[in-house]
């Protein structure tokens, strides 16, 4: 414990010199976080750095508050639970740093599945329009060029649109500009749209109207099972997370059925420790599974 407090206080001195003890408190803060925005900028993937753009502008990046109150609840309730396993003041701080390093970990699980969901409604809004200006053009290129002049689609899939119209012009056919776009949005949706606009103009069908609704009816089908899907994703995450967090508090059940004295003198066999560390480890990775999974698989049809 000793060793800890000097150690801050060494660093509190360091930044306290670099800043030259003028407004050292609020200096540091900002030392600190250009560092580590330094190396954010630095060392992220370029891909995380679009996601968390997009996210910023959907407004649904959290702000400097909401980071802060996470990682105070954070810190509190790892913490709590650490010294309710081990009543060690040292284990509490270790876990409590632990569990708020995992963090920007979330918040970038998070990020992915806001902007799969951002991406996801975009191509609903691709196929559906697509369809609609086919019925009005009869020619596949022509309903790109309709979709990318109505200002209804954003990047990147307004991007990869005029990516397929350039391939559709330069090649005189379809094929490689769909085969490029399923590559890059597989979703069945997409690949069923585009094998029967395939079919449509190399058979050259004559009437395709009923064919195109009996497509649209099944996006809309399908996007509509995705929906109810997320919302059911939703509230058994909401379930799930609070089972995760009441497997920590069995170490109470424990500590009521040994009673507080019997459970102190088990802490100190060494093994009993690294059963709960061990207990401790296995709850922890069992609620980021659900969290990756929950955050990744999302949109997925």
């Amino acid at each position: 414990m000793e060793l800890i407090i000097l150690c801050g206080l060494a660093l509190f001195a360091y930044f306290y010199r670099v800043t030259d003890g003028k407004n050292a408190t609020g200096q540091t803060y900002k030392y600190v976080t250009s560092t580590i925005g330094d190396l954010y900028e630095k060392y992220a993937p370029y891909s995380f750095k679009t996601v968390r753009e997009k996210t910023k502008e959907l407004g649904q990046e959290y702000t400097t508050k909401q980071y802060v109150v996470q990682v105070i609840v954070f810190a509190v309730v790892a913490g709590g639970i650490a010294y309710l396993y081990f009543f060690s003041l040292l284990m509490a701080i270790l876990y409590a740093i632990i569990a708020v390093l995992f963090i920007p970990y979330l918040a970038y699980l998070r990020c992915q599945r806001i902007y799969s969901e951002y991406v996801f409604e975009q191509i609903q809004v691709y196929t559906t329009n697509v369809i609609m200006e086919f019925n009005t053009t009869q020619s596949f290129v022509k309903s790109l060029e309709g979709v990318r002049d109505s200002g209804i689609l954003e990047d990147p899939v307004l991007s990869d649109v005029k990516v397929m119209i350039d391939m559709s012009y330069t090649n005189g056919t379809i094929d490689q500009s769909i085969i490029y776009f399923n590559n890059k949005y597989p979703y069945y949706m997409v690949k069923n749209m585009h094998q029967l606009f395939l079919q449509i103009t190399k058979e050259g069908a004559r009437d395709s109207g009923e064919a195109l609704e009996n497509m649209s009816m099944d996006i809309d089908a399908l996007v509509e099972g995705v929906y109810r899907d997320r919302m059911d994703r939703q509230n058994f995450h909401k379930r799930f997370l609070t089972f995760g967090l009441a497997l920590y508090l069995l170490v109470m059940v424990m500590q009521f059925l040994l009673g507080r004295d019997s459970y102190l003198k088990l802490l100190d066999m060494w093994y009993v420790q690294l059963l709960l560390h061990a207990i401790i480890i296995i709850n922890s990775y069992f609620l980021l599974s659900g969290e990756r999974y929950y955050n990744e698989q999302t949109g997925v049809e």
